[in-house]
């Protein structure tokens, strides 16, 4: 099997702890090239997993030993590189948000379309499979009719030269955490989703928003309750609220790879907690691109719809 050959424009935290150990573990992929707007940092990065350091990320675009792009830059940098990469005639795993601009993300997912180019947002929890198990619990009645979702994702304060806290490079707990509860609300009501009302709250001497909250009404009027924040205790989870029970997930985000999740199904008959297996949401994540690439796999709508209502989000909590 001739590998899919992976350059990585940039050596952020994500792509040294997670993605790249998940690529370099991952059968069928090659980590040809790593570029860095420091050379001393793309040496030392690419000489840990045996690619070829580059100084310049253009410099990397143009090489014809790289078929596809991991893009884990600030936020405000995907669009644009994104946009290049695809013009590059490269397939493209982008770090969420792929852009904080709906229109933007329309673009560039019609552009990868056009083009015949994979572009993925590299969003890692839809991959564990701890979701769709929920997903049939309550599609086979589990809880009932669903009344309401909830769901919070937030994390302790940063260091304080954290490029999150920028404003500039698209900080902001919005853009970071608040993506995840915003895409789970996806995932288990549906696209039919509008935003009510919304709240974002800037901490002390802070320029970008570090906590939020927005209330959502979805398909048969099921409530969407969602929060998120960069200076909290750590919170990662969700409920599902039915007419006849609930089920809740903890550690629903960011699960370690070894962790066995359990669900907890509470029903007037009882509380069940329910164990399932452990799973590698990056690694699986890295395996659903690859994959796509080898079999020309389309854009996921859900990108723009989550993009629209991260928009939605703010105007209304602007307003």
């Amino acid at each position: 099997m001739t590998p899919v050959r992976v350059g990585v424009l940039g050596c952020a935290d994500i792509a040294r702890r997670r993605v790249l150990p998940a690529m370099a573990a991952t059968e069928g992929v090659e980590i040809a090239a790593i570029a860095g707007r420091d050379a001393a940092r793309a040496r030392e990065l690419a000489a840990r997993f045996g690619a070829r350091p580059v100084h310049g990320y253009a410099e990397l675009l143009d090489r014809d030993d790289v078929d596809a792009v991991y893009v884990p830059l600030p936020a405000a940098l995907h669009e644009a590189w994104t946009e290049t990469a695809l013009h590059a005639g490269k397939h493209v795993l982008a770090e969420k948000p792929l852009t904080t601009d709906p229109a933007a993300t329309r673009r560039l997912m019609t552009l990868a379309e056009r083009s015949g180019r994979v572009l993925m947002e590299n969003v890692m929890f839809v991959h564990h499979p701890q979701h769709a198990a929920v997903g049939k619990l309550v599609a086979d009645g589990a809880i009932g009719e669903v009344r309401a979702f909830h769901a919070a994702f937030a994390i302790p304060a940063l260091p304080e030269d954290d490029i999150r806290y920028r404003a500039d490079l698209g900080g902001g707990a919005l853009w970071d955490t608040g993506v995840y509860p915003v895409r789970a609300a996806l995932y288990h009501v549906g696209e039919g989703l509008r935003v009510v009302g919304a709240t974002l709250a800037r901490g002390p001497a802070r320029t970008v928003d570090t906590a939020g909250a927005a209330l959502l009404s979805g398909p048969g009027g099921v409530s969407v309750q969602l929060t998120f924040g960069l200076d909290h205790a750590y919170r990662s989870s969700y409920a599902i609220w039915g007419s006849e029970g609930r089920v809740t997930v903890d550690r629903a985000f960011t699960p370690p790879a070894d962790l066995a999740p359990q669900v907890l199904l509470e029903r007037r008959s009882g509380t069940e907690r329910i164990v399932l297996p452990a799973a590698d949401q990056v690694a699986r994540t890295v395996a659903a691109f690859v994959e796509a690439v080898r079999t020309g796999g389309r854009p996921d709508p859900s990108s723009v719809r989550q993009a629209e209502l991260l928009r939605e989000i703010r105007e209304r909590a602007e307003t």
